[in-house]
């Protein structure tokens, strides 16, 4: 896995800096997503470990399974299958993502909660967590039932655990010392 980040991040950089230069950031992201997506498939990924297929034949074939790709992101496509890098095509994506929302000043936040979460208070959730971070905050929401209640959060390396399992825990380890 390591391994693939180390591939993965220099081809990151090419699309995104081909992407800006472009002024078309959103597209090559959403291009970028459906190329991971069809890399993911098991029937593409027997197609890619085939030596029966040449490198344009295999070219062709995932250009015509993803569709709608520009000339420069087909040319992306070719270099990835040249240099036998097209697996790595989901971290490639993530690292693009990466990059996009750096640029755009915008951070991922994870939450997840005991119970779902209506759309008024993850508005203020949200709205909270833009003041905090002051940046844009795009959230991905799961419910945990094991948090018993309350919420925990990761924005990059930071946790805020504010769920009663958390707690507890807090309380554990605080009794035993």
């Amino acid at each position: 896995m390591a391994e693939n980040l180390t591939l993965a991040r220099p081809y990151a950089d090419a699309a995104f800096s081909l992407a800006q230069a472009g002024n078309a950031l959103g597209p090559w992201s959403e291009a970028l997503d459906r190329m991971a997506a069809v890399v993911g498939d098991v029937q593409m990924q027997d197609c890619i470990g085939n030596p029966r297929l040449t490198p344009s034949q295999l070219v062709s074939f995932f250009v015509d399974v993803v569709g709608n790709l520009t000339s420069e992101q087909k040319n992306f496509v070719q270099v990835l299958v040249d240099n036998e890098r097209l697996g790595v095509l989901p971290e490639i994506r993530d690292f693009f993502v990466d990059l996009k929302n750096q640029f755009e000043g915008v951070r991922d936040a994870e939450i997840e909660s005991a119970f779902a979460i209506d759309n008024a208070t993850l508005a203020q959730l949200t709205a909270d967590l833009e003041t905090r971070y002051r940046c844009k905050i795009k959230t991905t929401v799961t419910v945990n039932p094991d948090l018993i209640g309350g919420v925990r959060i990761a924005i990059g390396d930071q946790v805020i655990d504010a769920s009663v399992r958390g707690k507890l825990a807090a309380m554990a380890s605080a009794l035993k010392n």
